[in-house]
C-alpha cells in the first residue's frame, strides 16, 4: 500500500529533484569550448587509412550512416562533427581488412591523394607482418615495409607541403591464434613499430603509442577485454585509440584541446 510516509518521502526527493534545473545541470558540466578553432583549422579534411582495424566494416558506398564504419575513426569523427558542426570539418574512412604496405601504395592515388587529406592518419603494419609468418620470411626483416611506407608519406608530403600526418604504432597481444608463433608476432610488430618510430621522426608526424594505451588498461582488465584476437579490438578498445588520438593530435590541433583525456 502506498502508505502517508512513502508519500512524504517521495515528495521530498521530487522536491529535490525540481531544485535541480537544466542550467544548473549545464553549468556542472565541464567547458567544453575553452578552446576555439582557428582560422587555418577549419575546413580540414581528414582521412583515416590502413587495414582492417582501421575498415571496422565500413560501407562502401555514400550511405552517411555507416560510412565511417565501427571503429576508432567513427568514434573520433562523430565526437569532433558533433561538436564542431559550424566549422567545415570532413571525415573520411579508407581502410581495407587485410591491407599491407604493398597494397595501400596500389590505391593510394585514388583512396588518399585523390581525397586531398590535410590530416592523415594511418595504421598499418600487423598484415605485413602475418604475410611474413606464413611464406617463412625473416620477421624483422623490413627494409621493403619501411621503403613503401616512405613512399607513402612522401607521396602525401609532395601533394599536400602542409599536411599533418597521424602515425598510429601497430600492436599484437597473445590472445587467441597469436599464441600460436608468438615469438614471431611480436618481434615482427616490434621491428614494424621502430619503423613507424623512425619514419614519424623523419616527417615530423604525431605519433599514437595505442601499445602504450592498451598496455596500461590491460593491468586492470584482461587483454581480451580490450583485444578480442590479439590484433582486433573490442568496442572498448576502439574507444580508447580514439581518445589517445584526439589526445596526441591536439597537440598540433588546439581546438582538441576541448577534450580532456
Amino acid at each position: 500500500m502506498f502508505s502517508r510516509r512513502t508519500f512524504l518521502k517521495t515528495a521530498a526527493i521530487a522536491g529535490i529533484a525540481t531544485a535541480v534545473t537544466p542550467a544548473s545541470l549545464l553549468a556542472a558540466k565541464p567547458k567544453r569550448n575553452e578552446f576555439s578553432v582557428s582560422d587555418k583549422e577549419k575546413h580540414l579534411t581528414f582521412l583515416f587509412q590502413g587495414d582492417s582495424i582501421t575498415d571496422g566494416n565500413r560501407g562502401r558506398n555514400s550511405d552517411p550512416n555507416h560510412i565511417m564504419g565501427h571503429g576508432y575513426a567513427f568514434a573520433v569523427a562523430s565526437r569532433v562533427g558533433a561538436d564542431f558542426p559550424h566549422d567545415g570539418f570532413s571525415f573520411y574512412n579508407r581502410g581495407i581488412s587485410g591491407n599491407r604496405v604493398p597494397d595501400l601504395q596500389q590505391r593510394w592515388k585514388t583512396d588518399t591523394l585523390d581525397l586531398h587529406p590535410d590530416v592523415l592518419s594511418l595504421l598499418v603494419g600487423i598484415n605485413d607482418v602475418d604475410h611474413a609468418i606464413k611464406n617463412n620470411e625473416p620477421i624483422t626483416d623490413v627494409a621493403a615495409f619501411e621503403q613503401g611506407y616512405r613512399d607513402l608519406l612522401q607521396q602525401s608530403k609532395a601533394a599536400n607541403p602542409k599536411i599533418l600526418f597521424v602515425l598510429g604504432l601497430p600492436f599484437v597481444y597473445p590472445v587467441g591464434n597469436r599464441k600460436n608463433n608468438w615469438e614471431k608476432w611480436r618481434d615482427g610488430v616490434a621491428a614494424r613499430k621502430a619503423v613507424v618510430l623512425k619514419l614519424a621522426a623523419e616527417f615530423d608526424a604525431i605519433v599514437v603509442d595505442y601499445p602504450s594505451v592498451f598496455d596500461k588498461a590491460m593491468k586492470d582488465s584482461p587483454a581480451d577485454y580490450w583485444i578480442w584476437d590479439g590484433i582486433h579490438p573490442t568496442v572498448f578498445g576502439h574507444e580508447l585509440m580514439a581518445r589517445e588520438w584526439i589526445k596526441q593530435v591536439s597537440k598540433k590541433l588546439i581546438f582538441l584541446k576541448n577534450y580532456r583525456y
